[in-house]
């Protein structure tokens, strides 16, 4: 394959299909961390005043994770960062998890958290989210 060639494949958009798929995952993604914050909601309406705070917190992350994964389902290549950035912040409560050893809590979240990480990385491979990267172009799909 020459030079050329390979900068096009890395370049190009995604096959609309892989797109469609791609994009489809992420909503799922979404949807799925949606309903973590409404059931985090419910914990917290009946958390002990020590628990509150915590809580609180968690679902305000549940609520932003699933603002991020909409955010990647409409406009996949149009969020440079946001890809990664869940990825990786994904990715370390997983390790998180893992390493804490046996908390009931952190085993089930790092399990979901596995999964929402390989949900999301197989949508991002489908979508081609590195191409959020490029320099804009007058192409409103870019």
């Amino acid at each position: 394959m020459t030079t050329a060639t390979a900068t096009q494949i890395d370049t190009a958009g995604p096959a609309h299909r892989a797109d469609l798929v791609g994009r489809g995952l992420a909503a799922l993604a979404s949807l799925a961390t949606g309903v973590a914050f409404v059931n985090g909601v419910l914990l917290t309406l009946n958390a002990s005043d020590d628990r509150l705070f915590i809580e609180g917190w968690r679902v305000s992350s549940f609520g932003i994770f699933a603002a991020l994964f909409a955010l990647l389902a409409v406009r996949p290549r149009q969020a440079a960062g946001v890809w990664e950035i869940v990825l990786v912040g994904k990715a370390a409560l997983v390790v998180f998890g893992a390493l804490i050893g046996d908390v009931p809590e952190a085993r089930l979240s790092a399990i979901i958290d596995f999964g929402l990480v390989a949900v999301v990385a197989a949508a991002y491979l489908l979508c081609r989210g590195w191409l959020a990267w490029r320099p804009a172009t007058t192409n409103p799909t870019r």
